[in-house]
């Protein structure tokens, strides 16, 4: 092949390989999850596993969500397997399985269902005028704001 790849078609094949360990034939189902299923479902529950029973002619689903968030998920099984047999393309799901669990999921995932909005810790002043100091000798305005916000980060970050 000549020329340029996409990412997402040089990790195709791992990312395939991955997902079919958990019982994920078809991984957009994990990538395009809040597409499927819409933007509130998304937010409450995350797929975990399909699981193939013997001879039965269809897989059963897991969804992970917090107990709070249970009840409101059983009522929508039914709109969830249809749009996920969507995306198979066939009747591939026939049952849907909820399993709770705290808001921050288990212990081995750390499922996070909210996620909170990233904040800037405002520096120390005294910090960011010893930053300043540092940076004052730079000539380019824009480089010399950039080292003076690198140096009041670096400066106010926690020691271990």
């Amino acid at each position: 092949m000549k020329g340029f790849q996409r990412t997402s078609s040089l990790l195709q094949g791992q990312i395939r390989k991955s997902a079919e360990t958990r019982g994920f034939a078809v991984t957009r189902m994990l990538t395009h999850w809040a597409e499927i299923v819409g933007e509130e479902t998304a937010k409450i529950a995350r797929p975990v596993d399909v699981k193939y029973g013997r001879g039965s002619f269809g897989a059963t689903l897991t969804l992970l969500t917090t107990g709070a968030q249970a009840p409101m998920l059983e009522m929508q099984k039914e709109q969830i397997r249809t749009r996920v047999n969507q995306v198979y393309g066939h009747a591939a799901i026939s049952a849907i399985r909820i399993t709770q669990t705290a808001r921050s999921g288990f212990s081995e995932g750390k499922i996070d269902f909210t996620q909170a909005p990233k904040t800037t810790p405002t520096p120390d002043p005294q910090k960011a005028a010893v930053a300043k100091s540092f940076a004052a000798p730079v000539q380019n305005a824009d480089l010399r704001a950039a080292l003076e916000a690198l140096g009041a980060n670096v400066l106010s970050r926690k020691q271990k």
